[in-house]
């Protein structure tokens, strides 16, 4: 065996393992202090906040009297409250025993219905402010597209000559005016490709007219962590020339070509650098989410498109990045509770659904590709993992909120017997659903 040759692959392993430990403990942490410090603000006292579990690594007991702790297993986190048995929150009678008033409203379990409501629902919350935080600050450290339309850069393409130029205002192409930026997506839709195209643009504050090459090239402006295009090492700004040797010049071509290939291998030539290289790769069925929460199954490799120049762009409003985060967050909510809906209709695969193992090879490629694409995984990591907690199954946030309904219903709270039950048959869920997810990791294609 050649041991020297499996070094990368420990090397990649072990930057999986790493990349995966910090999303999760950075989401986890964030999730458990929501509960924390809202418990705190209501009179709930925290006896440990741990990051991790297993045994304690570190250990330091604030003022508060919490133990904040790291443990051996970096897989998790929890706030055990004052009065709690475990992690999951369930009622330890014991040391409920021989209390006075104020120490037992000081527990989880003897403070009144609306401070439990308000902390449990707080990590989940939590995990969506993050989310909300990071998707914002990522639009304001990127920016939006000027109005109206500038050239910032060029990219590096093959074909017809660029007689573009930087700093070129857009005005019309094709003879199809330019319209003002909000609406600029829609304008793939009026245009008729060609791979010579007419741009009419505002230089120096003269209109000129220049040719050029089409405005959605078969540009890799990004590419899917974990696809097929990854796996073959497409990069962004590689412009893709050709399908199975049939040349191509716009973005909506090679996508066709690979919806069509029924899932076969393609032959792709790849201009890089100025090169011709060949890269071979299976594109991968996939259930894509659409605005109105249904799905489309395609065959996909997993590159997304990039236009033919580099807009300039502006600081965006604070409103502007407020919207969008909170966009993205409903976005990837009503996705996955669609996704969900529709797997168990029978309507898309449920390979869909992905177990710790998919998570963590995830997190390390988006890590792979960039602090950025790394951050963006971690806000929509959040986004499921904020969403999740709020099902209502025992042993999640969702769960106990049901048991706080049933409460300010009736009046009184499910007993003890009850919830021992109940909390049981969600831990067999949640371990049962694990399970699922992990096969899926292993043998779904």
């Amino acid at each position: 065996m050649d041991l020297a040759g499996l070094i990368p692959t420990f090397g990649s392993i072990a930057f999986t393992i790493v990349a995966f430990v910090i999303a999760l403990s950075v989401i986890v942490a964030i999730h458990e202090y929501g509960h924390y410090i809202v418990g705190r603000w209501t009179g709930i006292k925290a006896d440990v906040f741990s990051v991790g579990f297993g045994p304690v690594v570190y250990s330091k007991t604030d003022r508060h009297g919490t133990a904040w702790q790291i443990a051996a297993l970096p897989f998790g986190g929890f706030v055990k409250f004052r009065g709690d048995e475990n992690a999951a929150s369930a009622k330890d009678p014991d040391a409920m025993v021989g209390l006075t008033p104020e120490e037992r409203r000081a527990t989880m379990h003897g403070a009144p219905l609306w401070a439990r409501t308000l902390t449990v629902l707080a990590g989940p919350v939590f995990n969506f402010v993050l989310s909300f935080l990071i998707f914002a600050a990522l639009l304001m450290a990127r920016g939006v597209a000027s109005d109206p339309i500038t050239i910032e850069d060029l990219r590096s393409l093959p074909g017809p000559e660029q007689g573009l130029e930087p700093g070129d205002v857009m005005l019309s192409i094709n003879g199809t005016p330019v319209p003002p930026t909000e609406e600029f997506s829609e304008l793939r839709e009026t245009l008729t490709p060609q791979e010579t195209s007419i741009y009419r643009v505002l230089r120096d504050d003269v209109e000129i007219e220049v040719s050029g090459p089409w405005l959605f090239p078969p540009h890799v402006g990004s590419v899917t962590p974990g696809s097929a295009a990854e796996a073959a090492l497409l990069e962004e700004e590689d412009v893709i020339v050709a399908v199975d040797g049939d040349a191509i010049f716009d973005f909506e071509q090679l996508r066709d070509k690979i919806r069509g290939s029924n899932g076969d291998s393609v032959s792709l030539t790849v201009w890089r650098d100025g090169e011709l290289g060949e890269f071979i790769m299976e594109p991968r069925r996939t259930d894509l989410p659409l605005a109105d929460g249904s799905f489309e199954t395609h065959f996909i490799i997993g590159v997304s498109p990039g236009m033919a120049f580099e807009p300039a762009t502006e600081t965006p409003t604070i409103g502007e990045a407020m919207s969008y985060g909170a966009n993205q967050i409903v976005f990837i909510t009503k996705s996955s509770i669609s996704g969900l809906y529709h797997m168990i209709a029978g309507k898309i695969s449920t390979c869909n659904i992905s177990g710790p193992i998919g998570i963590a090879e995830t997190s390390g490629q988006a890590a792979s590709q960039g602090w950025i694409s790394f951050i963006w995984f971690i806000a929509v990591l959040s986004t499921a993992v904020g969403m999740l907690n709020l099902f209502p199954i025992p042993v999640l946030d969702g769960g106990h909120l049901v048991f706080y309904f049933w409460e300010a219903v009736t009046g009184r709270p499910p007993s003890d017997q009850a919830l021992k039950f109940l909390m049981a048959g969600g831990l067999t869920v949640m371990l049962g659903l694990m399970v699922f997810a992990v096969t899926n990791d292993l043998f779904c294609p």
